[in-house]
């Protein structure tokens, strides 16, 4: 299997490139991003795009992969719902049309989130955009497309965030994972488990489009 990864630098996909990285079964990572990983892997290679907007110049190197895994996304704390939505719509579905006019036979599984609002109605301003991105990526015509809702993510494996409240915020509440796993564990997941259930749901898909935070668990067990 070859895949795309876009986001390989934030938390969650550093998260899904170490997975991919380890699977036997992946014989070949392409991550695209505005900055590169800093890793290098015999499987890996990276593209620099500054303009993630605009994927034209690197269109050719995004053919012929079986699977992306689109972990790019923004924090919508002090943002204008114009501009979370540039970000968050215009850049996915930028990335997802040309993949899915190259790649018709791809798997293309996008990081959501939990309480995601599929009617896009609803008063919170990225759930709404996020419901809008779900449903313009399972409109178009991929092998597969799943959208996965995680609620609270514990990074591992050494991982961290790039954005600095977020490491403070995950440095402070990490001591009490072990808890919440054990009293809420339909409502978090790990960098690992996530990265493993991308994984799974590219092989053999899932039985319905939209996964939640317990049906990733499952599918990444």
């Amino acid at each position: 299997m070859k895949v795309i990864i876009f986001g390989a630098t934030g938390m969650v996909g550093q998260g899904v490139l170490r997975e991919c990285l380890l699977d036997r079964d992946v014989e070949a990572v392409l991550t695209v991003g505005r900055s590169a990983t800093g890793q290098v892997h015999d499987k890996l290679r990276e593209v620099v795009q500054r303009d993630l907007g605009d994927l034209g110049p690197i269109a050719d190197a995004l053919a012929g992969y079986d699977a992306c895994f689109f972990c790019l996304g923004v924090s919508s704390l002090g943002m204008k719902e114009a501009d979370y939505r540039r970000v968050t719509y215009d850049l996915t579905l930028a990335a997802a049309e040309i993949l899915a006019r190259l790649n018709p036979g791809m798997t293309f599984v996008y990081v959501s989130g939990a309480s995601t609002d599929s009617t896009e109605k609803g008063r919170a301003m990225w759930a709404r955009v996020k419901g809008a991105t779900e449903n313009a990526l399972l409109r178009l015509p991929f092998r597969g497309a799943y959208m996965f809702r995680p609620g609270y993510i514990q990074p591992m494996h050494g991982i961290v965030s790039r954005t600095r409240f977020l490491r403070v915020l995950y440095a402070l509440v990490a001591p009490l994972y072990p808890l919440w796993r054990r009293l809420f564990p339909r409502y978090v997941t790990t960098t690992e488990r996530l990265g493993r259930a991308m994984l799974a749901v590219a092989r053999r898909g899932a039985p319905k489009p939209v996964l939640e935070n317990d049906e990733i668990n499952a599918a990444g067990a």
